[in-house]
């Protein structure tokens, strides 16, 4: 296959999936990673696509956001070791936010049944898994249900959350850097994220490798508003390094 044909393709991939990765289309067409990442930076000179931390996404689809279900089979190993190392930041007996997202689910079905806490969430999938916890006083903040996440958003989330101070936030980003800050596609989901922000005393970011570099339509903060990232091993060192030089904390699990 010649050098136009493959980046036709790798383009096609992009707007079909969202996002394609270095090594997988290296893999997929039997070429060096070196040669993907040249088709990369052809296509990202031409404007077709945006390259990313380890791949590249296709331009104009900044707001692109796979569905719940697709999410919680994404990088399933490493979200249960992010979700795991998350737990030794649990307080004890205290107040936690728990924000939507596929990660910070598996964090809370992980809660272990001796846990007493008083959580508060505007994740109906959280929620539901949360509300036979035998120690968790759960409070469920309301709004409008996006669909594509099962979150409560708009005013009456922003409001709930401008009335309560907790002790930590555990919460998601669709993308993390120390350039972009966190993003997410939606503005609503955005705002209600950032409220939740504003309301904890520490926050606790949960984010898969895949996510670092990433860059979508609505920022939320900035990577300096978090106190500690839990990731997984796919985060080099050197990017780890380069973000506790800007004060947060990185785990790498």
């Amino acid at each position: 296959m010649y050098a136009p044909e493959r980046q036709q393709e790798i383009l096609r991939l992009a707007r079909d999936s969202g996002r394609v990765d270095v090594v997988s289309l290296a893999v997929q067409f039997q070429v060096t990673a070196e040669t993907i990442r040249r088709d990369l930076k052809t296509l990202d000179r031409a404007g077709a696509v945006r390259r990313v931390h380890g791949g590249a996404i296709p331009i104009g689809r900044l707001d692109f956001e796979p569905d719940l279900a697709e999410r919680e089979t994404t990088a399933a190993g490493e979200k249960d070791r992010i979700a795991r190392a998350a737990l030794a930041e649990i307080p004890n007996k205290g107040t936690m936010i728990v924000d939507a997202g596929s990660t910070v689910a598996l964090f809370a079905a992980a809660l272990p049944v001796e846990s007493s806490l008083t959580v508060v969430t505007h994740s109906l999938p959280i929620a539901a898994r949360l509300a036979d916890h035998p120690g968790i006083q759960l409070h469920l903040v309301g709004g409008r249900v996006r669909h594509r996440t099962r979150a409560a958003v708009d005013a009456w989330a922003l409001r709930a959350y401008g009335e309560i101070r907790a002790d930590v936030l555990f919460v998601a980003a669709n993308g993390f850097s120390a350039e972009h800050g966190l993003t997410t596609p939606d503005l609503a989901e955005a705002a209600v994220k950032g409220a939740a922000m504003t309301a904890a005393r520490r926050v606790v970011l949960l984010a898969d490798s895949s996510k670092h570099g990433q860059e979508h339509f609505a920022r939320f903060g900035g990577l300096n508003d978090v106190d500690l990232l839990i990731t997984d091993s796919g985060l080099s060192p050197e990017d780890a390094l380069a973000i506790e030089r800007g004060g947060t904390e990185v785990v790498r699990a």
